[in-house]
């Protein structure tokens, strides 16, 4: 079976990880990259592909069945519209936008037109995220009371020095950052409701939070608090945690959420168990039942781009849609204005 084609457009740091993916795949093959950036030119050569400056030279010469989009956030609305209109499914990179506003424009045009837009939520296609799922949906847990989760961990100096932007308003861990941790927790306990957030700049002192304490409301009556911070000496993160990036060091024995229930608690990502063996025995006085859910690591961005192969051949709708997207960035800017007002902010 022939492979789908793939384009490309952005090569920085995301857009090459997908370029590996691509090298890699049985389903889909990179066909040609889009970039402006003199960088470029080198990439596209090592892989042995065309490159086009824009995404209208690239149409211009033949459309591939799909088109990653992983440049940055302010292209991302026309860059999306500007394939919807060509016809071409997209793997949108998280943030589905810039602004919630834009969005919710992406979104209404993607609904719309019946478009195969697939937002790059990437931890989404964990077998780690995929098992934890499994177990709290199982009643395993019971029903669900509560989440724990932590994001900790230590931006080095050079960070900001290459980025001096990141030490401004839109540069902190809320909005680099917790999009990805918002995504893994409404998959574990579903819609966020209300937000309250505290943060804090007193370490590094910069024009924007370095720490951030957030309560979370779901709709579901789930109560859950979150640890954020990027000048944090922990290993509390799910890159430091999940072992899929092997670019991080891994620590086995940590843990960065722990969901909780009426019948036991499931740690993420070591996937340790702890269940009362009877519901009529339950009982701090009593011991759990522990054991370790099996499950088998991989790279979730490979099992993504095998999803979008799926949604590009209409075999499966988007695991993460366009209004996964805007409401993984409604509930981060509410945590953002949270942490602003000092206020609730209902979602």
């Amino acid at each position: 079976m022939a492979k789908l084609n793939i384009a490309v457009a952005g090569a920085g740091i995301i857009g090459l990880a997908h370029i590996d993916v691509l090298a890699k795949s049985s389903r889909c093959a990179l066909s040609a990259i889009v970039d402006p950036s003199p960088a470029a030119v080198a990439t596209a050569a090592k892989a042995g592909v065309p490159l086009y400056t824009s995404l209208a030279a690239l149409f211009t010469s033949g459309r591939p069945d799909g088109v990653v989009l992983a440049t940055p956030n302010h292209l991302h609305l026309p860059q999306a519209l500007e394939c919807m209109a060509a016809g071409v499914p997209i793997l949108l990179e998280k943030p589905i936008a810039a602004t919630l506003a834009e969005g919710l424009q992406l979104q209404k045009v993607v609904e719309d037109s019946g478009a195969r837009v697939l937002i790059g939520h990437h931890r989404a296609h964990s077998p780690i995220m995929a098992k934890a799922k499994e177990v709290v949906d199982s009643g395993k847990l019971g029903k669900l009371v509560s989440l724990m989760g932590s994001a900790q961990f230590f931006k080095p100096d050079d960070y900001f020095a290459s980025g001096p932007w990141r030490t401004q308003p839109g540069g902190g861990p809320i909005l680099i950052n917790l999009i990805h941790e918002v995504h893994n927790l409404r998959m574990l306990c579903g819609d966020i409701t209300a937000v309250q957030a505290f943060a804090s700049n007193a370490t590094r002192g910069f024009a924007v939070e370095d720490t951030v304490a957030i309560n979370l409301r779901f709709a579901s009556g789930v109560l859950g608090s979150f640890m954020l911070s990027d000048t944090a000496a922990s290993a509390r993160s799910w890159e430091q945690t999940s072992q899929e990036n092997k670019a991080y060091t891994s620590y086995a024995d940590e843990d960065c959420y722990l969901v909780a229930g009426t019948l036991g608690s499931l740690a993420v990502p070591t996937m340790r168990l702890k269940t009362y063996p009877r519901p009529e025995d339950r009982s701090w006085w009593k011991e759990f039942e522990v054991g370790v859910v099996g499950m088998v690591r991989d790279d979730p961005l490979k099992h993504q781009m095998n999803h979008f192969a799926d949604v590009i051949t209409g075999k499966a709708a988007p695991l993460v849609s366009a209004r996964d997207g805007v409401q993984n960035l409604r509930v981060t800017e509410a945590i953002a204005e949270a942490a602003k007002t000092g206020l609730v902010v209902t979602i």
